[in-house]
């Protein structure tokens, strides 16, 4: 099996670098930034609506390196969240009502004290979801995860690029499909995504190219259809995601020379009800670090939140923080395109 692929870190690139990446963006002409499309809208300054959803980036290992990654995560990278961090996190989780934890990765299953996280999160009665990569459930060490899922109750949602195999293994490395149905059906087995089953399994998939997801809904009828055909495997329902120009993926574009032509495409399909609608503005990102950030996104690009809020998690005070302006930059195209995109799938 190929799943070799080095992280940008690994090979010492430029847009390993965050301001290299932010750099690149701001660098590309376009008609109208995004604040003046928001202005446009009149939805700028943009605010939050309130923190519904703590997201927990618990480090940038993974048992993957996947050719889109905005994270960069793979096998060589060490970060991980400390003790002091998680701790924190967990007395806001407990003392706050704040009602879903997100806890995403890399691999986040990978960090030590992810069950820990799990079982304190339901304990204090919160909704708790995974991002699942799926392979990581066939690792010696990790059968164990779909009986603790089910167990918890925890709601997976699980990246697949495409019910075929050719598609997902051009994008997320040799052999990564077969894996991913194998898990697919230990998740059903224990009654993840099955008609009458309260265990939730969302699947997530964002094109394997230079182009905006199709319609959610249709996709999502045409994913059931084939995956049952096919594999036999049930699930709950399909977010689409768009590729942000972060990381691997803007690595690609400016090697292709295509980060010009591919922002203008994001710019040309700005919706105003996708961006009304968008992640940051009930969502607030932990990074492995304890640094807040307003979306994974932003955490990726090191574009913190505003400089009048609690810049982390130490100094976490919801009221001063709901109050924010939040962080933008060309790359928020990618969330308000077409149907829009975010950590849920499409928004409009």
């Amino acid at each position: 099996m190929s799943r070799v692929l080095p992280t940008l870190k690994k090979r010492a690139t430029l847009l390993a670098s965050a301001p290299a990446q932010r750099a690149a963006l701001a660098g590309v002409p376009l008609e109208r930034s995004f604040e003046e499309a928001l202005e446009d809208a009149g939805l700028f300054p943009l605010k939050p609506t309130g923190i519904d959803i703590l997201q927990l980036n618990v480090g940038r290992k993974c048992n993957q390196t996947c050719r889109h990654c905005h994270v960069d995560a793979g096998p060589d990278r060490t970060e991980m969240m400390s003790d002091d961090v998680v701790d924190r996190c967990l007395d806001i989780i407990e003392s706050t009502p704040i009602g879903t934890v997100d806890i995403t990765g890399g691999a986040p299953e990978l960090h030590k004290r992810w069950g820990e996280i799990v079982i304190r999160s339901k304990a204090a009665g919160k909704h708790v979801m995974d991002r699942c990569n799926l392979t990581i459930m066939l690792l010696p060490n990790y059968h164990y995860l779909s009986d603790f899922f089910a167990e918890h109750g925890v709601e997976v949602v699980a990246s697949l690029p495409h019910y075929r195999s050719r598609q997902t293994d051009s994008q997320r490395g040799e052999g990564v499909f077969e894996e991913s149905i194998e898990a697919l059906k230990r998740l059903n087995e224990v009654g993840y995504g099955v008609e009458g089953s309260d265990l939730v399994l969302n699947l997530v998939t964002n094109p394997v190219g230079t182009f905006l997801p199709g319609n959610q809904a249709a996709l999502e009828r045409d994913w059931k259809r084939q995956l049952k055909r096919l594999y036999g495997i049930e699930f709950n329902h399909l977010y689409t995601i768009t590729n942000l120009p972060i990381s691997r993926f803007l690595d690609f574009l400016e090697t292709e020379g295509r980060t010009h032509e591919y922002l203008e495409q994001l710019a040309t399909a700005f919706n105003p009800a996708a961006a009304a609608g968008v992640m940051c503005r009930n969502t607030l990102s932990v990074a492995w670090d304890g640094k807040l950030y307003d979306c994974d996104f932003n955490q990726m690009l090191e574009l913190p939140v505003s400089p009048r809020a609690p810049r982390t998690i130490f100094e976490f005070d919801q009221r001063r923080l709901e109050e924010r302006q939040i962080a933008l930059g060309p790359h928020c195209f990618g969330c308000t395109a077409g149907g829009g995109s975010s950590c849920g799938g499409a928004i409009a």
